[in-house]
């Protein structure tokens, strides 16, 4: 009788098989299916799918862990690349594999961190934890010494209370230079250097492409006062009385057309919603 890692063994076989059927596209027919797929055509959709689960694969062993089997990070990994197949645009003239992999990851990630923690944590939540990991581990560096939540609230412009909220219920952070047991080495020595990352630097182009073709649907004075208040301009958030002063106009009479421009935006720019994966 087959046991559990048999089984599982067997079925992941099989899916390799399959999936190497399906031939690798090269950069002039991922854009014509692109074409097509903008079109509505739902063939050149599957097909481009059907030829980057190989893609998908090779991400997912990066995230193998204990808890979750590889054929669940695998399945996870399909659903954003299916996301990412349904949106590549020809017009950005990029690998779809670059833009995919954005996804994939995506994709996995959320998945994963919503199986390993009891709690769930909202998506917004689950980022600004992110970030205090992140952030105790640069400041733990940086003053040798472990970081207090107030410390790490003042470097992230949050509050102390929600800090501390949000690390109780995430369980307890290590210093980098803990070592493992049998002194192979420290978590540094797997902590993965985020400060550069391709597949994020894409996505925040395509995200600011998008942005500014839906602003061309509001009037020369609207548009401008958007890239004012959302940091377009030397990623600077500029105020009411400053872009006042700007344009010529009243704080308040700047704070009305910026109320409009966004009530128009939220009629045209749906789609921008993808791109924050709610």
């Amino acid at each position: 009788m087959k046991g559990k890692n048999d089984t599982e063994e067997t079925t992941l076989k099989a899916y390799f098989r399959q999936i190497q059927r399906s031939a690798l596209l090269s950069f002039d027919e991922e854009l014509e299916l692109s074409r097509r797929i903008q079109k509505g055509d739902e063939i050149a959709r599957q097909k481009l799918i059907e030829a980057n689960l190989r893609l998908v694969v090779k991400i997912a062993k990066s995230y193998v862990t204990p808890d979750v089997s590889f054929l669940d990070v695998v399945q996870e990994g399909n659903l954003g690349l299916i996301k990412a197949a349904t949106k590549y645009d020809y017009k950005k003239n990029v690998r779809f594999s670059t833009y995919a992999a954005w996804w994939i990851k995506q994709s996995i990630v959320r998945a994963l961190s919503k199986k390993r923690r009891a709690i769930r944590l909202p998506h917004r939540k689950e980022e600004l934890l992110k970030n205090i990991q992140k952030t105790y581990y640069l400041l733990n560096q940086e003053f040798s010494r472990k970081p207090s939540v107030e410390e790490i609230a003042r470097e992230l412009n949050e509050d102390a209370e929600d800090v501390a909220a949000l690390l109780n219920s995430s369980g307890s952070i290590y210093s980098l230079d803990s070592t493992f047991s049998d002194d192979s080495g420290t978590l540094m020595d797997l902590y993965e250097d985020k400060s550069y990352d391709p597949d994020e630097e894409l996505m925040k182009k395509s995200f600011r492409e998008e942005t500014m073709k839906y602003l061309e649907h509001l009037l020369e004075k609207e548009k401008q006062i958007l890239l004012y208040r959302f940091s377009f301009y030397g990623g600077k958030k500029y105020t009411l009385k400053h872009i006042g002063e700007e344009m010529g106009i009243s704080p308040e009479t700047v704070r009305q057309i910026e109320i409009r421009a966004i009530r128009k935006l939220r009629e045209h720019a749906v789609e921008l919603k993808e791109y924050i994966y709610n």
